[in-house]
């Protein structure tokens, strides 16, 4: 399995400047690699998508080759993807992020564009907006962030940032949350802030 996340890594490469990309295609190999990998995940997390069938997913992925780079770039990046559910009940399949930790490639990020070109020094690499649309996903809302919560433990070093409301965006803020003693936790910082154990988690319909 190590080779083969290798081989994942080496794969997808995100420009997160710059909307569009994850400049290389999968071959035939990094995608069948690839769906193993989730496979596997999928099958030792049951409690994520009770009621689901890996055979289904598998079949809704195997042709949607934008789905299979955003789902690469996320576990690139240390992301660890797997299925927690469908959009409504029974619309989309639902891939989050579900690394114990924030994942690890994709940290130390402020909050968007707008955030980012306001800090005059010690700029971040990018934002977790252009990131995030570069990968093709978007960030959990509060809502969808404590659902994660319910399917296990997350974030409990570390924090992610969340899609924030625009009465907040506008006045300078943004969301992110953490898991501490046991409870789940939705804060706000400035948007231009950024932090070593501050990452985000992608969400991907497909």
């Amino acid at each position: 399995m190590g080779k083969g996340i290798a081989r994942i890594k080496a794969a997808v490469t995100v420009a997160p400047r710059e909307q569009g990309s994850m400049k290389k295609r999968l071959t035939a190999e990094d995608r069948s690699q690839l769906l193993d990998l989730l496979g596997q995940r999928f099958a030792r997390h049951v409690e994520r998508h009770r009621g689901l069938d890996w055979a289904l997913v598998r079949a809704k992925l195997e042709d949607n080759e934008d789905a299979l780079m955003s789902l690469a770039a996320m576990e690139a990046s240390g992301g660890e993807p797997d299925v927690i559910g469908r959009d409504g009940g029974t619309g989309p399949i639902l891939f989050c992020d579900c690394s114990e930790q924030t994942p690890p490639g994709r940290r130390s990020l402020c909050y968007d564009a707008a955030a980012l070109a306001s800090r005059r020094a010690n700029k971040p690499a990018s934002s977790a907006l252009a990131m995030a649309a570069a990968m093709g996903v978007d960030l959990l809302d509060e809502a969808q962030y404590r659902a994660l919560q319910a399917l296990g433990e997350f974030d409990t070093k570390t924090s992610s940032w969340l899609q924030t409301p625009t009465e907040v965006r506008e006045r300078g803020g943004a969301l992110f949350g953490d898991r501490r003693y046991d409870r789940v936790f939705i804060y706000h910082n400035g948007a231009e802030s950024y932090y070593a154990v501050r990452g985000f988690r992608g969400l991907l319909k497909v």
